[in-house]
């Protein structure tokens, strides 16, 4: 029963935003801006969520998928399928930019299994910081100058339908038995083991997901700004995406929309603090972090995942 309230809660979700989106041209450029960032973030974080909050493997180069995502993306829309209609060449760019950050995801998996901690923390981080070096010398992506004339196809369906798929993914796969695998390896990778779990295997797909999540939230943003640099992928993104997973509580899913949400629109809410703007959102940030354990409704243990 569980089971097709979940459906028919997507289904809904799905038809209203169907609804909003025919509304889009009647919305506030700068109110459907933010939204639209705001739904890119909560893709980005889930995508880290799953692999911090149930895995137990933590990633400081997750700008480094999203970058991939952005640029594989851009380069399909901009040089291949032109004589396409708008919304298939949009798709396949999607599902490319999926696609490669999966495979990098893979990539960087594998030799990523012995470590644990501050070891992989920095491993990504130096894997992030090396994809945005390349591409800033790479002429055929721009190179330091950036990729421009990106066409303007993310909107509100795209993004909203997107999350809510995502969102039902991680839920249905958590609580699928092949799922519990996941949650098995981040409590005790010796005991998960012992009971004939393939912890590479899990680690593995755990990293290959969240930069599939990663690579799409990055189709997403190439092609609603129109124009990306490899400044926009640097170390302070991958930051920015940890921080609203440790904040909203890691293998808490609800935790972690409400996180993004706040740190999200909260930077747009500071704005008329001009030059102390951002001393008001820094000191924001330590004040969550000092009462958030009180902060009971964020530690529920059940989450949409």
């Amino acid at each position: 029963m569980k089971k097709y309230k979940v459906h028919i809660g997507m289904g809904l979700a799905l038809i209203g935003v169907g609804a909003l989106a025919f509304l889009q041209p009647y919305i506030d450029p700068y109110y459907l801006q933010v939204a639209l960032y705001l739904g890119i973030n909560l893709i980005l974080a889930l995508g880290l969520h799953f692999l911090c909050g149930y895995t137990g493997q933590f990633s400081l180069g997750h700008a480094g998928f999203m970058s991939i995502g952005a640029y594989s993306a851009a380069f399909l829309s901009l040089h291949f399928f032109c004589a396409w209609p708008d919304p298939i060449r949009f798709m396949l760019s999607l599902l490319f930019s999926g696609f490669v950050s999966g495979c990098f995801g893979w990539l960087l998996g594998l030799p990523s299994l012995r470590l644990k901690g501050d070891y992989l923390a920095v491993t990504t981080l130096g894997f992030g910081e090396i994809i945005r070096v390349v591409i800033q010398n790479l002429d055929v992506l721009g190179g330091a100058r950036g990729l421009g004339s990106i066409p303007k196809w993310t909107g509100i369906f795209p993004v909203f339908g997107l999350l809510i798929l995502g969102i039902g993914l991680l839920h249905f796969l958590i609580s699928s038995t092949y799922g519990k695998g996941f949650l098995a390896v981040r409590d005790d990778e010796v005991a998960a083991q012992a009971i004939g779990i393939h912890v590479t295997r899990y680690k593995v797909v755990a990293f290959v997901i969240s930069a599939v999540f990663a690579g799409i939230g990055g189709a997403l943003y190439a092609h609603l700004v129109t124009y990306i640099t490899p400044s926009q992928f640097g170390f302070m993104k991958s930051i920015e995406l940890a921080a609203m997973v440790i904040l909203g509580g890691t293998g808490n899913a609800v935790g972690v929309m409400i996180s993004v949400t706040v740190l999200t629109v909260l930077p747009e809410l500071l704005r008329g603090f001009a030059q102390y703007r951002m001393v008001v959102y820094a000191l924001s940030l330590v004040v969550v972090m000092i009462f958030r354990p009180k902060m009971r409704f964020w530690e529920r243990k059940k989450s949409l995942c």
